[in-house]
């Protein structure tokens, strides 16, 4: 579940400039509430992972705000550095193309802001590792337990 009160004091920590850098996690977006939901848990899990960095949402397709939108609300919130993490696989068209460009311009509305990509998830043995896990009940075998 969405952790509204952790998302809340880290918005609040821009807004008042004692954090100026941001991760923006970035997923395709959908129609279905549940799919949504699912995002947003994991931006939840980012958060934990994240060391008291301010972790926030936006979305490509389907969803709101859209990622011009998201940086821009950040940008007026003070961040100096945002951080845009896509919840994608692999270095698609979205990665290659529509986020640079979303950069680009959002670069020139907010030229006093350090607006960084990260890499895709791409190929990494924990993705496989999860992967497995997805499909071992399928499969009749039994996952192997995390040392």
């Amino acid at each position: 579940m969405v952790d509204n009160g952790t998302a809340e004091k880290n918005c609040k920590k821009v807004m008042e400039g004692d954090v100026d850098t941001v991760i923006l996690l970035i997923g395709h977006g959908s129609p279905r509430p549940e799919g949504r939901a699912e995002f947003y848990a994991l931006a939840d899990l980012l958060r934990a992972e994240a060391g008291g960095r301010p972790v926030e949402t936006a979305f490509l397709s389907t969803g709101s705000p859209n990622v011009a939108t998201a940086i821009d609300r950040l940008a007026a919130r003070g961040a100096r550095r945002i951080v845009l993490c896509p919840c994608l696989l692999f270095a698609g068209n979205h990665v290659c193309r529509e986020l640079p460009a979303v950069i680009r311009d959002a670069g020139r509305r907010h030229s006093g802001v350090e607006l960084l990509l990260a890499e895709p998830m791409g190929v990494h043995a924990k993705l496989a590792q999860v992967l497995f896990e997805r499909c071992a009940p399928a499969l009749g075998d039994e996952p192997k337990s995390e040392a």
